[in-house]
């Protein structure tokens, strides 16, 4: 699970990710989707594509995930379900756009909140992401419309009073959000962007004073100085020509996490400075990078922001 434990949990619990264990969840989905979720992942929301494994890799991972269950995959019939589009668009509207949006887009966020898992396991899934339609089989929507998913918001259908027809009328509509545009995107990114570095006019110890000023200027806390190599070999003996400013905004902060935790990793903020070759250079994470890495839609514009900022801290502490 090397590849899927960090979201997913150790045992499939859950985090960022949904949790892959839970039995209701393992009794709707077939190993096509499995199989089909894993290629593809969800473009725009949290679930990358791992389209690198090997078809050997992805089985091995589907067999992993199918053994918490302990039981066969369901089977599914690979025949279309019909039913009036229009009319289920109505019902959708009606019983479903509160919690998958009112085009599919899913429900905000991640499995996690800021400081503690969220009372249910699992948020609402984009119904209208290419990688769920590609993935999900009529008869599979339609037996998670029939009878929910026990451990998660996901209600029967049929216990709230729907009939057979209106629950094929629901999965016409589903379908037919493979008509429209996806309007998710992912920013442009090439690999050498993953860092951001700017050369600096002054010396090191004028830059990094300079820096001090222009982070406490963007309403940020500077916590503490260090250089580079601390912890990392023996006290007294740090490369002096490299040195480390941590920082945060604490609001930034809560508010990006809140999105999606995984931004612990490269918050609070850090800035680099190094001496190298009679250059002084200034460098720092690019937040878009790692947005792009993220897979997260949510995320971009906290990415952006924070982008914006760290180059505006850059160009002032070397202009």
């Amino acid at each position: 699970m090397a590849h899927c434990a960090a979201c997913h949990g150790d045992q499939g619990d859950g985090g960022v990710g949904v949790p892959l264990a839970l039995p209701a969840f393992l009794e709707s989905v077939d190993d096509s989707f499995l199989r089909t979720t894993i290629r593809l992942g969800r473009p725009g929301r949290v679930m990358p594509a791992f389209s690198t494994l090997s078809d050997a890799q992805v089985d091995a991972l589907v067999g992993h995930i199918r053994g918490w269950s302990g039981k066969p995959e369901p089977v599914f019939a690979p025949t279309p379900v019909k039913g009036d589009a229009q009319h289920g668009k109505e019902l959708f509207a009606k019983y479903c756009a509160s919690c998958h949006g009112e085009m599919g887009e899913g429900g905000s966020g991640t499995g996690v909140t800021f400081s503690r898992r969220r009372k249910l396991p699992i948020i609402a899934p984009a119904l209208n992401n290419p990688g769920f339609l590609a993935a999900a089989s009529d008869e599979m929507i339609k037996h998670t419309l029939e009878f929910g998913r026990e451990g998660t918001p996901m209600r029967s259908f049929l216990v709230q009073g729907l009939s057979e027809q209106d629950i094929n009328d629901l999965v016409s509509a589903i379908r037919s959000m493979e008509d429209s545009e996806y309007t998710g995107s992912r920013p442009e990114v090439t690999l050498d962007e993953a860092v951001i570095i700017t050369e600096s006019p002054y010396t090191l110890e004028e830059t990094i004073e300079n820096l001090k000023e222009s982070i406490i200027s963007q309403n940020f806390l500077l916590i503490r100085t260090d250089y580079l190599e601390h912890g990392l070999v023996e006290e007294g003996k740090e490369d002096k020509r490299q040195v480390i400013l941590h920082f945060c905004n604490f609001k930034l902060l809560f508010d990006a996490l809140a999105i999606d935790p995984r931004v612990g990793m490269f918050l609070p903020c850090r800035v680099t400075v190094v001496e190298r070759e009679g250059k002084v250079l200034v460098m720092t994470i690019n937040p878009m990078y790692l947005s792009h890495l993220f897979n997260n839609d949510e995320l971009d514009e906290a990415c952006k922001q924070m982008h914006g900022i760290y180059n505006e801290i850059l160009e002032d502490a070397t202009l």
